[in-house]
């Protein structure tokens, strides 16, 4: 209690309390806990936008991005606590004068949130995939693309083909009025979805054209 209560450890042990506060009250569902990152946070921060701008890169090169922001606090909050508990505990009785045990506990505070920082990234990494925001690509959005069609022939019943999209390609559903040049690797454009049957109108590039 003594190390809890004691120089530094206080000063992390009422943010600590500050934290816990704030974790009941979500859990209450009195506060809402943010779902997008620090990273996110600070562009839409007030002030100077190169200030911002740098500040942003610093969280990112601490690895404290992609979790909501009371994650990261709670978390720094915490590794700083316990690291400056301990020290008070092992380290500042080995300290013989008061003046000495100031300086000493003034060095503890921040060396403790100095190693929180990077133990928080190393917890935060396999956190960031409980917080990413999947935007679905709607069936409408993909008309007016073009797509490669990857089985032998497209006709008014059967055809397959696929999207190009940052990360893995969409494979989708087509179809195409018969007689037609489409087979496996031409190149076609997306021209209506039909929504009841679930799939795509394509045709050639050189159909069109002609």
């Amino acid at each position: 209690m003594e190390a809890v209560t004691g120089y530094p450890t206080a000063i992390y042990t009422v943010l600590l309390g500050v934290v816990l506060v704030y974790w009941v009250l979500a859990m209450l569902g009195l506060v809402d806990i943010e779902h997008h990152g620090i990273d996110v946070d600070l562009a839409h921060a007030d002030g100077d936008a190169e200030d911002v701008g740098d500040l942003a890169s610093y969280v990112v090169a601490m690895g404290l991005n992609g979790v909501p922001f009371s994650v990261a606090v709670s978390l720094l909050v915490l590794v700083a606590w316990v690291v400056s508990c301990l020290g008070g505990e092992w380290l500042l009785p080995l300290v013989p004068t008061t003046l000495l045990k100031l300086v000493a506990g003034t060095a503890l505070l921040v060396a403790s949130a100095v190693v929180a920082i990077p133990v928080t990234a190393v917890a935060i990494r396999p956190l960031r995939g409980l917080f990413v925001s999947h935007t679905a690509v709607s069936n409408a959005a993909l008309v007016g693309q073009t797509c490669k069609v990857v089985t032998g022939v497209v006709n008014e019943k059967d055809g397959r083909a696929e999207v190009a999209r940052r990360g893995a390609s969409l494979n989708i559903r087509v179809w195409a009025p018969v007689p037609n040049t489409l087979k496996r690797g031409s190149i076609a454009l997306i021209l209506e979805y039909d929504e009841v049957a679930a799939r795509y109108l394509i045709a050639a590039h050189d159909d069109l054209a002609s």
